[in-house]
């Protein structure tokens, strides 16, 4: 039976800032888009956070947020960890949740974000699925109140250790996993078991096999053996609040990266001006005064230096930009020329970048109390 073709009017609608790209597949809709997709950054900065109106859903990390679950599923834990969007990953004590960043969930918001702090952490799936158990581990702690054992306190600490605001870690030692960078779980025992647990969890980690000689060895088969007791238990605790969730942070964006370089600022450090004489030489000697500048060869491979001292160290790319821009301040300032092989002056470089950051790392607040 044919069916009759009506005509019908076209309501007006009011605009919200989105706006929908339409495509001939399925469904005739691509995706949800927002009129600020297309702002400079400027205007972008200048809006609030609550108004950016971006969700979880439908982004590339509801399906991380999926795979975490998973991940869980599969060792017998009946704990899903709620997630919500807000200004920092972070999971609060007591609550049986975390938090993931805001700017993961649109490109546009990544750019920014690579562009005011240098890098975007958990900005690749990888990247995010390392963080996201990391997380998880302090929901099970707090789930099953696992750090109340005897056993926890014995080979972690106690939870009710203060957090410091930065801590000297020992690259060398063995007594901890290595999962985030900066050999974080040596910055507290809550942080010692989340990324202990995020060792044992991750598929196809080999743990016993890549710490076999490890005294840290000891702390995975402690958590092994905790999660094979829990594994289809009812959690004692599940308390699904959100802290500073996105839809409530009136700041603007140009305000929360003011406040977010500020934590990654250097304090003075000294002087840079006798390791800078050591590594580029004294200008008043004789021929010392031809060549490239330092100004100029630091400047030159400022970005290089910065990615790979971060790789190597896990110290944000924010502070280590810092510490080059004052170097390349005091080699001006001394008037440095850079003279000998440039593949010795990189690495000599690299290595002092290296010693003058790796003092003291900050440490990263990752639990809300």
């Amino acid at each position: 039976m044919a069916r009759k073709k009506t005509k019908t009017k076209k309501k007006k609608t009011r605009t919200t800032g989105r706006k929908v790209s339409r495509s001939p597949g399925r469904g005739g809709i691509r995706r949800r888009g927002f009129a600020w997709e297309s702002h400079k950054d400027e205007e972008l900065l200048d809006l609030r956070l609550c108004d950016l109106k971006v969700k979880l859903e439908g982004s590339w990390l509801e399906k991380c947020v999926h795979r975490l679950h998973d991940e869980l599923d599969q060792k017998g834990i009946r704990c899903r960890p709620h997630v919500w969007l807000s200004d920092d990953w972070f999971s609060p004590v007591g609550v049986t949740g975390f938090a993931i960043p805001f700017y993961l969930t649109h490109p546009r918001l990544m750019r920014l974000e690579k562009k005011q702090i240098l890098e975007i952490e958990g900005g690749t799936r990888d990247e995010c699925m390392k963080i996201m158990r990391h997380e998880a581990g302090h929901v099970i702690q707090d789930a099953f109140r696992i750090n109340r054992r005897r056993r926890f306190q014995e080979l972690f600490g106690r939870s009710t250790t203060p957090y410091p605001d930065s801590y000297r870690p020992n690259p060398s030692s063995k007594r901890y996993v290595y999962h985030l960078d900066a050999w974080y779980a040596q910055s507290h025992p809550d942080e010692d078991f989340a990324e202990t647990f995020a060792v044992w969890l991750r598929p196809r980690s080999g743990w016993r096999k890549r710490y076999r000689h490890w005294r840290a060895l000891e702390k995975l088969a402690w958590v092994d053996e905790v999660m094979k007791e829990i594994a289809g238990t009812r959690p004692k605790l599940l308390r699904r609040d959100t802290s500073r969730p996105l839809s409530r942070l009136r700041v603007s964006l140009r305000k929360y990266y003011e406040k977010k370089k500020e934590r990654f600022e250097v304090a003075q450090i000294s002087e840079y001006d006798g390791d800078l004489l050591r590594l580029f030489g004294d200008p008043s000697k004789k021929g010392r005064s031809r060549g490239e500048t330092a100004k100029s060869f630091v400047r030159s491979h400022r970005e290089e230096i910065r990615e790979l001292v971060s790789r190597w160290t896990g110290e944000a790319q924010f502070t280590l930009d810092q510490v080059l821009k004052d170097m390349i301040k005091r080699c001006q300032k001394l008037g440095l020329r850079a003279s000998g092989p440039e593949s010795r002056l990189k690495l000599d470089l690299a290595i002092l970048v290296t010693m003058h950051t790796m003092r003291c790392h900050r440490a990263r607040h990752w639990r809300a109390v």
